[in-house]
């Protein structure tokens, strides 16, 4: 795997959709390699157990490992919305849907969010992360 400082320049739109596959793997790596070493990823909608952002890309490996390891449940599907390029070159807006499944009862699940990207140089600087906390709740059981 490519060091992510040298990996292909992305658009904002294809660091979207990369993003949503590291979200429907629930693989922390793939995540934390869309991002810039000194990336941000915040968390303006607080939910308990989450911290209010990540500092770093290795922070958002650490911390998307131990959430997504941590986690009973299985990812089905993430569903784009909507997805807007604004003025600014680097950022995209996208509204979306996770559709999931606790696998030990059989419970489907959604959690609808919201995610803002900058995207400098084809590598993730910055994420505001808006999603539904208590349907993420919810859906951790």
């Amino acid at each position: 795997m490519p060091h992510p400082e040298t990996a292909r320049v992305r658009t904002p739109r294809e660091a979207l959709a990369a993003y949503h596959q590291a979200m429907l793997d629930k693989s922390a790596d793939g995540l934390a390699d869309l991002y810039a070493a000194d990336a941000v990823h915040e968390f303006p909608f607080t939910a308990p157990g989450f911290p209010p952002r990540y500092e770093g890309r290795e922070a958002v490996r650490t911390g998307y490992r131990a959430v997504w390891g941590a986690s009973p449940v299985r990812i089905d599907e993430v569903r784009t919305v909507s997805a807007y390029e604004t003025d600014d070159p680097e950022v995209i807006v996208a509204e979306h849907v996770v559709a999931g499944t606790l696998p030990a009862t059989g419970a489907v699940f959604t959690v609808p969010g919201l995610l803002v990207l900058r995207v400098r140089d084809g590598l993730i600087t910055q994420v505001r992360d808006y999603m539904d906390t208590a349907a993420l709740a919810a859906a951790r059981g």
